[in-house]
């Protein structure tokens, strides 16, 4: 059997046998988020979880270790994803990339409460792994607006706090709004955008290499 044969019937064994493998994580995976979504981490052992998933115990302990690794894999996805809506815009003119930015973090937290209040706080009490995925992904972040509003990923030390401090003011705003969901998604969006654009410009007073984009036309 030639290579092109291979490749019409999947690949080799062990590409498939990996593929299989990826599959059977991420379904894993996906049924952990919705279990930790409705339970608490310690109220959940891993005979809940096999159980859930119809898989068996020992099965979890090879792609995860422990249920520990279990979690910390399920935030890691949640992670991923988050940062892959808010990178997802590069083709964008900058105005119009920020606002689907912002509005797509919106949507993520809305959709996946459990997940995005995990990553926010740090999930299991003060647990240190996982606030150091929240610290990975806060940093992705400022870079995609680094990125969108410098064309550039390095940031002065003024900028950085100038951005953090917007970061964590949207965390703040994003935790209420998805508890207590009364304004429109648009309206918080446009509230969050308008505070960035402000943060730019405050920054641009201070670090003139960071000059603001222009603000859109009328």
């Amino acid at each position: 059997m030639n290579n092109s044969q291979q490749r019409g019937q999947g690949g080799s064994p062990a590409a498939r046998g990996t593929e299989r493998a990826q599959a059977r994580r991420a379904e894993l995976i996906a049924t952990g988020r919705a279990l930790f979504a409705d339970t608490s981490y310690d109220a959940l052992s891993m005979d809940d979880i096999a159980r859930a998933a119809g898989v068996a115990k020992g099965l979890i302990y090879y792609y995860f270790t422990n249920k520990r690794g279990y979690y910390l894999a399920i935030i890691e996805d949640a992670v991923a994803q988050l940062v892959e809506r808010a990178g997802s815009t590069h083709d964008l003119p900058p105005v119009e990339r920020v606002q689907r930015t912002v509005d797509g973090y919106l949507r993520y937290a809305q959709h996946h409460q459990a997940a995005y209040r995990a990553i926010v706080t740090g999930g299991v009490g003060s647990d240190a792994e996982v606030l150091a995925i929240r610290d990975a992904v806060r940093a992705r972040l400022l870079r995609t607006i680094a990125r969108g509003a410098w064309g550039r990923e390095e940031i002065p030390p003024l900028a950085r706090i100038a951005l953090t401090g917007w970061l964590t003011s949207v965390e703040g705003v994003t935790l209420d709004w998805i508890a207590a969901p009364e304004i429109p998604r648009e309206t918080v969006t446009a509230l969050l955008v308008r505070g960035l654009g402000d943060t730019l410009r405050l920054i641009e007073e201070y670090e003139p290499t960071c000059p603001a984009p222009s603000r859109p036309s009328s």
